[in-house]
């Protein structure tokens, strides 16, 4: 929570950030570090804060912020306090650039649009990063022409090295002479991202910042201000650092969409995996805790810590996100499945038929599409449309065992799995036939397919009226 003089919030509890951009649904990557922020401050009895990062307004669409809050709530990730918008503390960032500018860890910045493009030309023609060369570091303000636009620069350390204990990349370090003085407030006053971060960081009382290794760089540029405004004010000790090393794809490249980067509705409406399915997959890309594979979300919470984060970058496999969504849609509450399958199916779906077929459905369905597809025969409407290899069993042959069925199950008056199957065996015993030369044609005429569930759950399922009266349709 931000206080009014914006100091730090309560040192001792743990406080966590997600801090979004708002420019785009909430991928996979940022669902993830959503997740580790969240589990390591449930764990500690912390808090876990949300920030969209919202400053760059062309960019930062209101679309994009109702799709990362509709991701999070989906996957159950509710965040302390109200979601802070960096955008609106603008205001608070300028102090905070001024603070450092009148105490000397800042200095004005004189140099034109021209001088900076010359500047990097010749680093670019001597093959050298592109760092600012500090020319306005040390001269005085007054040597600049009265009323030039200026940029406010922090002083960064010019020698020796910073070092950061980093809870997953473990002890890293950068020569500050590969650091440059970077520019912290713009010349009409706005401040950057490396300033407002740091700003709101302190001021949430954030104190384990956990993202992606992305930003290892930028810790190294961050610091200095933590250290400054420290030094300048006291209580602005640096945070707890935490870099989860990125997703990859499966092949080991840079996670991309045909990888799976793709935004957490996406998972939801396209795929039909289930929140807790990617919740899960998620909390094991990149965090372990011996072999186990499945842990519910208490469990999560109870277990999680930043020591089982690895070092090298996981691997998204979307086969085993199916997989582990199989073993949460047969675990799953029938009355909860039910409608979630119903919006898949374009015909209207009966909730209670649906209900009551998913034992039979769930074994074999890794995701809700697949148990749509699975379910869409119990809501076809005649005449069924046939797959090719239906088809195929809809002969001369198949078409006069479906009136010999017909006769045998019309007379069947306990319409019940064991009653049917009686009597459909003593058929094909009477024909002298194998069961699956009765159970194949049966099959097409009930479903239009020759993949089902059992084929007297489909009759029950189907109930007697609708069963005869698909078999007779195929039988003429």
């Amino acid at each position: 929570m931000l206080s009014e003089t914006g100091g730090q919030a309560n040192n001792m509890q743990v406080v966590t950030r997600f801090a979004p951009s708002p420019t785009g649904f909430l991928h996979i990557g940022g669902a993830r570090t959503a997740l580790f922020n969240w589990l390591y401050a449930r764990h500690y009895g912390g808090k876990a804060l949300l920030r969209i990062e919202d400053t760059d307004k062309k960019r930062s669409t209101q679309e994009a912020i109702e799709a990362i809050f509709d991701g999070l709530d989906w996957l159950g990730l509710h965040f302390d306090d109200e979601p802070v918008f960096q955008s609106k503390r603008a205001e608070r960032h300028a102090q905070v650039a001024n603070q450092l500018l009148e105490a000397g860890y800042a200095y004005k910045c004189f140099a034109t649009a021209e001088e900076l493009e010359e500047m990097r030309a010749e680093q670019r023609a001597n093959k050298q990063p592109f760092l600012y060369d500090g020319r306005w570091r040390d001269r005085d303000p007054s040597e600049a022409p009265e009323g030039a636009p200026f940029t406010v620069r922090l002083k960064t350390p010019a020698e020796g090295e910073t070092s950061i204990s980093d809870q997953v990349q473990g002890e890293v370090s950068v020569k500050n002479e590969e650091l440059d003085d970077y520019i912290i407030l713009r010349a009409d006053g706005t401040p950057t991202y490396m300033l407002a971060v740091v700003v709101d960081d302190h001021d949430m009382g954030v104190t384990h910042v956990i993202r992606g290794d992305d930003h290892l760089n930028n810790a190294f540029r961050q610091l200095p201000i933590y250290r400054a405004m420290d030094a300048i004010e006291g209580g602005w000790p640096d945070p707890v650092y935490a870099h989860v090393p990125l997703i990859h794809g499966q092949d080991g490249g840079k996670l991309s969409k045909r990888h799976g980067a793709l935004g957490a509705e996406t998972y939801r409406d396209e795929f039909g995996i289930l929140p807790e399915a990617l919740f899960n997959y998620l909390l094991r890309l990149g965090w372990a805790h011996g072999d186990r594979e499945e842990f519910t979300r208490e469990e999560a919470i109870e277990l999680f810590d930043i020591a089982g984060v690895g070092k090298s970058p996981s691997r998204f496999d979307l086969k085993k996100l199916e997989n582990l969504n199989g073993h949460y849609i047969r675990e799953a509450d029938d009355a909860r499945l039910a409608p979630l399958v119903a919006k898949r199916i374009e015909a209207k779906a009966d909730l209670d038929l649906l209900a009551k077929a998913m034992p039979v459905l769930k074994p074999r369905a890794k995701t809700l599409d697949e148990l749509a597809e699975g379910a869409g025969f119990l809501f076809a409407k005649q005449p069924l449309e046939m797959t090719e290899k239906a088809a195929k069993f809809l002969d001369d042959d198949g078409r006069a065992r479906l009136r010999l069925i017909s006769n045998a199950l019309s007379g069947e008056n306990d319409w019940t799995m064991e009653a049917l199957e009686a009597t459909t065996k003593a058929l094909a015993e009477d024909l002298d036939l194998g069961f699956g030369k009765i159970a194949q044609p049966l099959r097409a005429a009930l479903t239009g397919t020759t993949t089902s569930p059992g084929i007297f759950d489909v009759l029950v399922l189907l109930g007697r009226d609708e069963s005869l009266a698909r078999i007779d349709a195929q039988s003429a």
